[in-house]
């Protein structure tokens, strides 16, 4: 409960000095409407060069001293919009070399990534005939297979749902709205999250964004403007495809919670939202996984002997 401050008590009135008047705070106002708007101060003085014939300084300093004060102001300003002017051309020069950078840093990564894939094609080629030599082998073979897809460690191909996310078109007059309304119909990084999420609730069994493979750990964030899969940026459209029964996986997907999110973004802001039934679509392997920790199969213990320590490999 918020308690209120009690206001003061009444007490006896404190002494006023001569000639105190209840409205001397209200004397600058009435100065400033009976026309009297120079200080009494100044009113002083000028009367008493006045009675000792002291002449008025001469107003010209003054206008000189205001005269210098807006010149050098006038040099500042002059000054401070050349040094813009001379920064623009090397600061777009920067950035352009930033671009450039950037870009072909992206499409060596291109390369080296389909180089990982057509190098991991091989080793699974190699690994499955080695395999395939014993009924142990082709067993593990299967299971291997199985958990390469749990993990997207393989390539998937098959039937599924398309998903296509873009930018609400910007008309001429939208850079000129206030405030956030300008990026509105922007597609951000929480919608691909609510479409990916529910696809696999639909049913999904591989699902990818612009090519780039989703694992469990996947993360789809943002960065500035930038819409990262993986520290991978992505560029609108955004093309969600999910392997799985077209038909099953559309009707479970629609009137779920993603699809009303998603189809009011497109009735409120003009977001593209579409979808299609594909009879083949192929899926990239994801990244390799990583092993952050393993435990050994438990055995059982020696009958005679005591039980077997089980132990942490690394």
């Amino acid at each position: 409960m918020i308690a209120r401050r009690r206001p003061p008590e009444p007490g006896p009135a404190p002494d006023r000095p001569p000639g105190w008047r209840p409205d001397a705070s209200m004397s600058l106002l009435a100065d400033l409407f009976a026309g009297r708007l120079l200080d009494p101060g100044y009113a002083e003085a000028a009367a008493r060069r006045a009675a000792a014939g002291t002449p008025a300084r001469p107003s010209r300093l003054r206008g000189t001293g205001v005269l210098a004060v807006l010149v050098l102001a006038g040099i500042l300003v002059a000054a401070a919009g050349a040094e813009v002017r001379r920064s623009e051309p090397v600061a777009a020069e920067q950035r352009s070399r930033l671009i450039g950078e950037i870009r072909t840093r992206t499409t060596e990564s291109d390369a080296l990534e389909r180089r990982v894939q057509d190098l991991r094609a091989d080793t699974e080629r190699l690994r499955a005939a080695a395999l395939a030599r014993s009924n142990e082998g082709e067993q593990a073979r299967r299971e291997l297979a199985a958990e390469a897809a749990a993990v997207a460690a393989a390539p998937a191909a098959g039937p599924g749902l398309v998903v296509t996310l873009d930018d609400a078109p910007r008309e001429p007059g939208d850079d000129a709205r206030a405030g956030a309304r300008a990026d509105e119909g922007r597609v951000y990084d929480q919608d691909l999250q609510v479409l990916v999420n529910g696809l696999w609730a639909a049913g999904a069994t591989a699902i990818a964004i612009n090519g780039l493979r989703l694992t469990p750990t996947t993360a789809v964030r943002t960065a500035g403007e930038a819409i990262l899969v993986d520290y991978r940026p992505l560029t609108s459209p955004y093309t969600v495809t999910a392997l799985g029964d077209p038909d099953r996986l559309a009707d479970a997907f629609s009137g779920s919670a993603a699809d009303r999110r998603l189809g009011a973004l497109k009735d409120r802001f003009g977001m593209r939202y579409d979808r299609r039934r594909t009879g083949e679509a192929r899926l990239p392997a994801a990244g390799s996984p990583r092993l952050r920790h393993a435990r050994p199969a438990r055995t059982a213990p020696p009958p005679d002997g005591p039980p077997a320590q089980q132990g942490r490999r690394r």
